[in-house]
């Protein structure tokens, strides 16, 4: 039996090996507003609120699982969103190879899988490389969001970044009460609070040379 075609969900959905050697914003979002990216993006709840809520910035999602990331890029297509996209592929390469230095306000990292069992510990995506990385396509002054519900995760988390030189910790706002299934910052948080699991927050700034 034949496989339907797989829907085409350009612009909002496209995989590293799709772009050029560079990624170039206004060409990408088709206007120079900021942008700032939502690495793990998931199932896009935090993409789309925050699109939603923020007409006047560019979120683009990274999503190495690439049906996570289709899922999401339907959401965007189903809405026209202009100033929402998701890439799919690995967040190091696309920081590291393809986003040019210095041209993005902020990054989000939400809820990042904490990689259990210690031989596994290797593969989070918090270490000091890729923190070398977010300083590489910041701003100076650009933002570092994070969020997750390992405690042991966020400390090390909180600890690299806190104690790097360029960063400058932030206060946190304290969680707001959701009024509804879809008021929460992503579907790991709506989870771990449902489940009564303490969420840790970390905001920086990066102060730049």
């Amino acid at each position: 039996m034949r496989q339907p075609p797989t829907e085409d969900l350009a612009p909002w959905f496209l995989t590293l090996p799709d772009l050029d050697d560079s990624l170039d914003w206004p060409t990408f979002f088709g206007n120079d507003q900021p942008v700032e990216l939502d690495v793990g993006c998931g199932r896009g709840l935090f993409l789309v609120n925050a699109a939603v809520a923020d007409p006047r910035t560019n979120f683009c999602g990274l999503e190495i699982d690439y049906r996570e990331g289709r899922r999401t890029a339907r959401r965007l297509k189903k809405r026209a969103m202009a100033n929402a996209r998701v890439l799919g592929g690995d967040a190091r390469t696309a920081l590291d190879q393809l986003i040019a230095p210095s041209s993005v306000s902020a990054i989000h990292v939400y809820f990042p899988d904490p990689w259990w069992k210690r031989k596994h510990r290797h593969r989070r995506i918090f270490t000091d490389e890729f923190l070398g990385l977010v300083t590489r396509v910041l701003v100076t002054g650009g933002e570092l969001f994070s969020r997750s519900d390992v405690g042991e995760y966020f400390e090390t988390i909180r600890v690299l970044v806190s104690h790097h030189e360029k960063f400058q910790e932030l206060s946190t706002p304290e969680l707001h009460h959701p009024e509804h299934d879809m008021d929460y910052l992503t579907s790991y948080e709506r989870k771990g609070r449902k489940a009564g699991s303490e969420i840790h927050c970390g905001h920086w700034r990066y102060t730049g040379e």
